[in-house]
């Protein structure tokens, strides 16, 4: 890990008005409230360029998003961008046509990717403007936030080696 770099970076990513793209700012808010040491946790609200400046001082990064792959809502799929292309349809594209994916890819080309960098991506059904958590995707939220300390801890071990 070079200066000035932090340990592990918590990215919820996501627009609070579309229903289950929700999904990844809640989590990060409810992250922030947890006493996770050493742990910077940042909300994107899908923005390319906040989330690109959010891996720059990063070792280890989590992002966590909402996904619509045809998956049963509610499903959490797991992704290592460090070893694999995203899916393009990883996190809803923003208005200027930029998903999560294609920031993910853009940091890869410009050697910014930190070495660990997972996705959590949550199957969502309901992206209207103005709509809640739909039933399934709310159902998961606790699931998604074990798995994130789950993660943070398989980080953990692995930078201890």
């Amino acid at each position: 890990m070079s200066p000035g770099c932090e340990t592990i970076v918590v990215i919820g990513v996501g627009n609070s008005t579309r229903g289950d793209d929700a999904i990844g700012g809640l989590a990060a808010q409810a992250l922030a409230r947890m006493p996770l040491p050493e742990i910077r946790v940042v909300e994107v609200k899908g923005d390319a360029t906040q989330l690109l400046e959010a891996l720059i001082s990063a070792a280890d990064v989590i992002v966590i998003d909402a996904c619509q792959s045809g998956a049963a809502a509610g499903t959490i799929h797991r992704y290592d961008a460090a070893q694999e292309r995203v899916p393009a349809n990883i996190g809803c594209v923003s208005s200027h046509g930029f998903g999560l994916a294609a920031a993910l890819e853009l940091a890869r080309t410009f050697d910014q990717l930190p070495g660990r960098c997972v996705v959590l991506a949550v199957e969502g059904e309901n992206f209207t403007h103005g709509a809640p958590l739909s039933p399934p995707v709310a159902a998961c939220f606790d699931a998604l936030l074990r798995r994130v300390e789950q993660e943070i801890g398989h980080m953990r071990q692995a930078s201890a080696l």
